[in-house]
C-alpha cells in the first residue's frame, strides 16, 4: 500500500522526528510504499493565498504534489506535537491548502457547502501520533481532548477516512531515555497493527 507520512515539527532532532523514523521503518518492514514529508524541511508554505481560497486551484508545485499523493494514498499517518490543543500552524496550513474541495471532499450538486460532505480520499485508515506535555487525564477532563475531535471528526471523517486511530505520548518534557525508547517501540507496534502487510 502507498502510505503518506506527514511530520509537523520544527526541530530536526526532536522526539517527533524520532517517531517519524520509527513509523517509516515499520511501514517499510511491512512492505508499504512510503511518501514522507517533513513540512518544515520542505519549507511548506502554510498561508493560503486569497486566489487559491476562492478558486480551489493552486499554482504552488509543492502543494500540487501533496494533493496528488494524498488522493492516491491508501493510508495516512500524521505526526505532530500538541500545541495549545492544536497542531503547529504549518500543519494547519497543510490541511487548509492540501485537503481542498474536489481533492479531499465534495458536496452534492446544488449544495453550497452547508450540507453533509462526500469524502473523496481513498485512504481507509488515518493514524495520528502526538506528543504532549499535558498529562492524559488533564487533557481529557479539562480540555476534552481537542486533537482527537479535530483529526477524527473534523478532518478524517469529513474526507471519507473512516478507520481512525490516535496515540499520544506524554509527558515528553519529563520523560527518560527508557520511556522514549518504550514509546518508539509502541509506535512500531501501533503502525504494524493498523497498517498491516
Amino acid at each position: 500500500m502507498k502510505i503518506s507520512v506527514i511530520l509537523g515539527h520544527p526541530y530536526e532532532n526532536s522526539f517527533n522526528s524520532a517517531i517519524a523514523e520509527a513509523v517509516i521503518k515499520s511501514l517499510k518492514e511491512n512492505r508499504h510504499t512510503v511518501r514522507f514529508h517533513d513540512l518544515y524541511r520542505e519549507n511548506f508554505n502554510p498561508v493560503i493565498p486569497k486566489e487559491e481560497l476562492v478558486s480551489d486551484q493552486t499554482k504552488d508545485d509543492l502543494v500540487k504534489l501533496h494533493q496528488q499523493e494524498i488522493q492516491d494514498a491508501d493510508g495516512i499517518v500524521i505526526i505532530h506535537p500538541n500545541w495549545w490543543g492544536q497542531p503547529p500552524a504549518i500543519l494547519k496550513g497543510w490541511v487548509d491548502r492540501v485537503l481542498r474541495e474536489n481533492i479531499a471532499y465534495a458536496f452534492p450538486e446544488g449544495d453550497n457547502g452547508g450540507g453533509l460532505p462526500i469524502g473523496l480520499l481513498k485512504a481507509k485508515t488515518g493514524l495520528v501520533i502526538n506528543t504532549s506535555n499535558t498529562p492524559a487525564l488533564r487533557e481529557i477532563e479539562q480540555f476534552g481532548d481537542p486533537l482527537n475531535r479535530l483529526w477524527k471528526d473534523c478532518i478524517f471523517d469529513f474526507c471519507g477516512v473512516s478507520d481512525f486511530h490516535r496515540i499520544m505520548f506524554e509527558v515528553v518534557a519529563d520523560s527518560s531515555v527508557s520511556e522514549r525508547e518504550k514509546w518508539l517501540s509502541q509506535t512500531g507496534t501501533f503502525i504494524k497493527h493498523f497498517l498491516p502487510k
